[in-house]
């Protein structure tokens, strides 16, 4: 074959990667709508298990139990079977994980989103594995900025679309059972639209070996760095905007139901603008660490108004401000691409997810136990509301240390 023959080929494969992960963008979407939408729900769903707020609380969080471990199996299996089995199997897991939760069962609910957790963490894996075999090199943090941006979508619309939806009458059973459905047509999409990849040498691989891939991953300190700095700053999201924050602005600041929707929906909508945003500005210069500081520098501020200086700017500007800064924690996913080998990198995105979501189950429940539990019941809610944003703002501040040592990545490190 010769030379120009094996370079169109090389660009065919690469263009049907691409077109591969534009449609696992669409499962990461449906990822992020039931991750984020159970925030607007949390009464009827209280009501429906017959449990108590912070026991729902409870219930959502496991999900990150299954997600953090689950990404570890998610990375091996992209490894090792390649793109079109694995993305396909997690989009099929998520939808029974929904068809579940929609069961008025604790026992169901608790499966069911275990099952979400579990599908869910092929979503943002698998769309990395496909960007990074169908993207050049200076247009990976674009492309991965893009694919969180589609996921922050999601999440918007799991606040931003389902709570107008909830309060007009939809079930909540029909709502899950809908969303269920569509994850298992995203799942024939994925399986018959990826390539299939040769992948018999990594399938013919003793099972004692599939682990490697971590020793690798796990034997570089950048790696856990990049998960630190993620998992912290994914935490005022997962655990704030998306879990407790329409609680918490409903009782301690005295909003509507449909104001406090609204505030939290702009978090994720900002990721929609800051993720491909910082992720193109760290392309362009060439570097990652002075992007990632300096979001981080703003989502601090930003919390740190909306907290304690709250008539300098409309809580909904600060939202959308804080979300657009904190696409900065999509950029240490492309750092520990970029730290590890070429053919780890499926274990290394598996690797951060585990480690950012370990991070975020750890915080979740030390939040609600010292926050959460007391919501509602507190005299000053003022007082409240700010303990709850210096927790934050002391994870945020973490981050941003750990952001100093990282060692840079950037394809201009060298210029």
């Amino acid at each position: 074959m010769s030379s120009l023959n094996v370079i169109e080929e090389k660009k065919s494969q690469a263009k049907a990667f691409i077109i591969a992960w534009a449609f696992g963008c669409l499962f990461y979407f449906m990822e992020y709508v039931s991750r984020s939408a159970p925030a607007v729900m949390i009464s009827q769903l209280s009501g429906a298990f017959g449990v108590s707020n912070l026991r729902v609380s409870s219930i959502l969080g496991t999900y990150y139990y299954t997600y953090s471990l689950t990404s570890l199996i998610a990375g091996i299996a992209l490894d090792r079977f390649g793109g079109k089995f694995s993305i396909s199997f997690g989009s099929g897991v998520l939808g029974l994980g929904c068809i579940l939760f929609a069961l008025p069962l604790v026992v169901t609910g608790e499966t069911g989103r275990l099952l979400q957790g579990a599908g869910s963490a092929f979503a943002f894996t698998g769309c990395v594995y496909l960007a990074a075999h169908g993207f050049a090199a200076e247009k990976i943090a674009t492309a991965i900025g893009f694919t969180q941006c589609v996921g922050m979508l999601g999440g918007s619309a799991g606040q931003f679309v389902a709570g107008p939806l909830i309060k007009n009458g939809l079930s909540i059973a029909t709502f899950w059972i809908v969303l269920g459905a569509i994850c298992v047509g995203i799942c024939l999409l994925i399986f018959f639209i990826t390539p299939k990849e040769n992948k018999v040498k990594e399938r013919s691989a003793p099972l004692s070996g599939m682990f490697l891939p971590y020793k690798v991953v796990f034997s570089n300190l950048q790696s856990y760095l990049s998960g630190i700095i993620s998992g912290l700053l994914f935490a005022p999201t997962t655990v704030f905007a998306m879990t407790w924050g329409i609680a918490f602005f409903q009782q301690d600041k005295h909003l509507s139901y449909g104001e406090s929707v609204l505030i939290c929906s702009m978090v994720p909508l900002g990721w929609v603008i800051g993720c491909p945003l910082l992720g193109w500005l760290s392309d362009k210069v060439g570097h990652r660490k002075p992007v990632l500081s300096g979001g981080i520098i703003v989502m601090f501020l930003a919390i740190a108004q909306m907290v304690y200086l709250p008539g300098l700017m409309p809580t909904i500007a600060s939202m959308i401000v804080f979300g657009t800064a904190s696409g900065a924690a999509m950029i240490p996913y492309t750092i520990i691409k970029e730290a590890n080998p070429d053919n780890v990198k499926g274990s290394a995105t598996g690797g951060i997810n585990f480690i950012t979501f370990c991070i975020t189950a750890l915080i979740g429940p030390i939040f609600a136990s010292n926050f959460g539990k007391t919501l509602g019941t507190t005299t000053d809610h003022a007082a409240h509301f700010r303990g709850a944003g210096t927790f934050f703002l002391i994870t945020t501040a973490i981050a941003f240390g750990v952001s100093l040592i990282i060692r840079e990545t950037g394809h201009g490190k060298a210029k």
